[in-house]
């Protein structure tokens, strides 16, 4: 009895472990690429590129794009906004510098940038593949959407830049600074007087 048991799990076993070896595979390329995000981006923007030509080419889904439209205006404020919101918190920890005198804090993200990057690629990929199914193509007046979604990004963008300019935060860096050595003075010519 125990060998028909053995026999059936063997026979079934082959399909959930391929989809196991197929996560583990693209959990190592995923990340393997953490330290490139240029060419991260890169590929996001071709991902970008595909999306827009196929909603160009249809002529629909307007839906599908206001509703990832509005996705992603929702990952841009989490990626712009600091783990720690000083307004929200009470002065009890450490908050950011509003005076040149306070302590130098570093920003720290709400949402980071690898994140940030693979939640908006998955969107994409999502809402390109929305677009191959007509029950997602809603007849709507695509002007309209437009001109809610610019307003609610102008609302929402008005106030995290003003946030960010009242608490002297810049979420954007351009990675780890490193140290290239010693600037030459001008005073110093190369040559040493011994």
């Amino acid at each position: 009895m125990e060998g028909i048991g053995g026999d059936g799990a063997s026979v079934a076993s082959p399909l959930p472990q391929w989809g196991h070896n197929a996560w583990r595979m693209f959990q190592y390329y995923l990340d393997k690429s953490t330290p490139h995000s240029t060419y991260r981006w890169i590929g996001t923007l071709v991902v970008v590129a595909i999306y827009s030509l196929r909603v160009y080419y249809v002529q629909g889904f307007y839906i599908v794009s206001y509703g990832l439209g509005i996705y992603l205006l929702n990952l841009l404020i989490g990626f712009l906004s600091p783990l720690v919101d000083p307004e929200l918190e009470g002065s009890d920890g450490p908050v950011l510098p509003t005076k040149g005198s306070d302590e130098f804090k570093p920003f720290i993200r709400r949402l980071p940038e690898f994140k940030f990057w693979y939640s908006m690629t998955k969107a994409f990929c999502i809402a390109f593949l929305m677009t191959f199914f007509s029950v997602f193509d809603v007849p709507v007046f695509w002007p309209i959407l437009l001109c809610y979604w610019v307003v609610l990004f102008v609302l929402t963008m008005r106030r995290q830049i003003g946030h960010m300019i009242k608490y002297k935060y810049i979420p954007f860096n351009i990675g780890k600074q490193k140290y290239t050595g010693k600037k030459a003075s001008a005073s110093s010519s190369g040559f040493r007087d011994d």
